[in-house]
């Protein structure tokens, strides 16, 4: 199979060097010092997957890649607007586009470019970081994508109980590379359960500039927490989207059994200087809400808090001083 990773960083790296183990042809679209490092000496990989550097195609320009059989979109969504039109070049007559970002808009901002036939949607839980030029290293041991069909013709997501035949493809060959896949029918209610839970917690420790743990000692935080998670599952249900009835006590279980030091990705980014995924998360949860007239006061407060962080290098440009070291 021909894949393509638009965004070859943590995670679509990552993906992307396992398939091309397995010996699928992996064209990887990168920049920089990271794509000088794939050209020299592969996308190396370490972790609980082994150590092993994967060979494959590299460049900045997907246009000189040339088309592919599946086209994995895991580029940050704050580039979404400069960087899903690169993916055109690779997109022949019977591709398919996954894309694993972060969110609920992802699916419709990539269909904007490769149109509703080819594009799938999926839910990602991984650990990863670049952590040199080059090397990805897999700071966890889970590597699942749960992942389907998002589009569907009037009626079909009441009717079809079975992944499609495409779906059932690309999970073979991600089972096949060790990854664990999972083919569902319908995977909106995938992404919206993950967009439930990973809202509030990129909120939560985004506005306290904390990891979960000192978080979850606060009393009365987990209320206000599941809280938040239930606006943002009004919204979904307002949005006809189904979710499990369990949701809330899986929720409560997953974060308290979260390690302490578990920092979502925008808090990693906001400590970084980088740029954060505010509007995909919290800012989506906030126009959703509204315009489906769902009341979402916490999430519209944390949205509010994290709106001045949104530029990367705030703190620095404000002078304003981080909180004291914890002892």
């Amino acid at each position: 199979m021909r894949v393509a990773i638009l965004g070859s960083g943590a995670v679509g790296g990552f993906y992307g060097a396992l398939l091309a183990r397995q010996g699928h042809d992996v064209a990887f679209v990168a920049r920089g010092a990271h794509l000088d490092a794939i050209r020299a000496h592969g996308l190396r990989v370490r972790g609980a997957v082994g150590t092993f550097a994967a060979q494959g195609r590299a460049d900045s320009d997907p246009a000189k890649l040339g088309e592919a059989d599946l086209v994995i979109v895991a580029v940050k969504t704050y580039d979404n607007a400069t960087a899903l039109p690169l993916m055109r070049p690779m997109l022949g007559a019977e591709t398919s586009v996954l894309t694993l970002q972060n969110g609920v808009d992802s699916v419709d901002e990539v269909a904007a470019v490769a149109g509703r036939a080819r594009v799938l949607g999926g839910s990602t839980y991984v650990a990863t970081a670049i952590a040199e030029p080059g090397l990805i290293e897999q700071t966890g041991t889970h590597r699942r994508i749960v992942f389907g069909e998002v589009f569907h013709s009037t009626g079909a997501e009441q009717t079809a109980s079975e992944p499609s035949a495409r779906v059932k493809a690309i999970e073979a060959a991600m089972r096949e590379a060790d990854i664990q896949a999972e083919a569902v029918a319908d995977a909106r209610p995938a992404i919206w359960e993950k967009f439930v839970y990973l809202s509030a917690f990129a909120g939560f420790t985004g506005a306290a500039r904390l990891p979960i743990g000192p978080l979850r000692d606060v009393p009365g935080f987990f209320d206000l927490a599941l809280r938040a998670c239930g606006e943002v599952a009004a919204v979904a249900r307002a949005e006809g989207v189904t979710l499990p009835a369990d949701l809330t006590d899986r929720l409560r279980a997953y974060i308290d059994g979260l390690p302490a030091s578990t920092r979502s990705s925008l808090l990693i980014d906001l400590q970084s200087g980088k740029r954060i995924e505010i509007e995909s998360l919290p800012g989506a949860v906030v126009r959703r809400a509204a315009a489906a007239g769902v009341e979402a006061p916490i999430m519209r407060t944390l949205y509010s808090v994290l709106q001045p962080w949104a530029s990367p290098r705030a703190e620095e440009r404000s002078g304003a001083q981080g909180p004291p070291p914890r002892t």
